[in-house]
């Protein structure tokens, strides 16, 4: 039974609010490495009607069906029971990283609220039972935030803004390595496309020092490689719309969904404070720009410069 990872990101395109990207890994059976066919009789994707199952799917169909409170349910089913301070969410090791402290630094960022928003952890963790039976309790996965100054600050750094995806990839990808249990079962990489690049085996070879990287196909409808040398097989594949292929990309992605807006509600609560009249945003670009001039005199009583606000690219 290989451990499929899935890797997906969200808000790559918006002007506020933070980058998310994240990975899930899930045990899942030789014959079904997507993992539909094994949760089919718990979990049903977007297109089909509610009858008791667990929705998962690409966030985006699940987030237009049901909302935050859809996206809570598919990610509690594999969080835990209890609720969280948004902190111990996010760092329940008690670590807290680079891009943590970074977040943690933001004005609008209140790492004590309590989450989840709008589900009763408890009771959707009994429910969801079902799903973690079908994959025998086995599964694990790791995130990155990236705020605005972190974002602005990659930016000038590398000159572009797909490097940024690319730097987080590496780091989920070696996470994720070390955190699937060494059980000499194959590792198999399933990725929605980063930024529409075609070609990642320089990424893949810093992601993976001490083996050798081997580019099986290279195109616009799928990048594949598979990594020679390592003490297990690992093989990873890009794919667009990748969310809709794979359980567990689309659990990456609900993932990234969920946090991104989490974020953007404590964003868009933290401006409302300070301009009472101001609608929310999603921190996409038309949009971005009425709010971010609508805030700005606010921004200059606070001491912001646009670079802590706007992202550049």
């Amino acid at each position: 039974m290989p451990w499929v990872v899935g890797i997906d990101e969200a808000g790559y395109g918006p002007n506020l609010g933070p980058l998310v990207q994240a990975a899930v890994a899930l045990n899942l059976p030789d014959g079904d490495p997507a993992g539909w066919g094994t949760l089919k009789p718990v979990v049903r994707r977007a297109h089909e009607k509610p009858d008791g199952r667990l929705l998962i799917d690409d966030s985006k169909k699940v987030y237009t069906r049901g909302g935050l409170e859809a996206l809570e349910r598919g990610v509690w089913s594999i969080v835990g029971a209890d609720p969280h301070t948004i902190h111990d969410f996010l760092w329940s090791s008690g670590d807290v990283p680079a891009w943590g402290e970074e977040l943690l630094a933001e004005s609008w960022f209140d790492g004590g609220a309590s989450i989840p928003l709008h589900i009763d952890p408890g009771a959707e963790w009994e429910a969801s039972e079902p799903v973690r039976t079908a994959i025998n309790h086995q599964w694990c996965g790791d995130y990155r935030i990236v705020p605005a100054p972190r974002f602005n600050r990659m930016v000038d750094e590398y000159g572009s803004k797909g490097t940024i995806l690319g730097r987080g990839l590496i780091e989920l990808l070696t996470s994720l390595t070390d955190a699937v249990p060494a059980d000499g079962q194959p590792i198999v990489f399933a990725c929605d496309k980063q930024g529409g690049r075609n070609f990642y085996a320089s990424i893949l070879q810093e992601a993976f020092p001490d083996g050798w990287v081997v580019a099986e196909r290279e195109s616009a409808e799928e990048s594949r490689y598979r990594i020679e040398h390592t003490p297990r097989e690992i093989s990873i594949t890009f794919r667009p719309r990748a969310d809709g292929d794979s359980v567990s990309v689309a659990l990456a992605s609900m993932l990234c969904k969920y946090l991104r807006e989490v974020c953007m509600k404590q964003f868009n609560r933290f401006w409302a404070t300070r301009v009472p009249s101001i609608a929310p945003t999603a921190g996409y670009p038309m949009d971005a720009k009425r709010f971010f001039t609508e805030i700005q005199p606010a921004m200059a009583k606070l001491g912001l410069t646009a670079d802590q606000v706007w992202r550049k690219k």
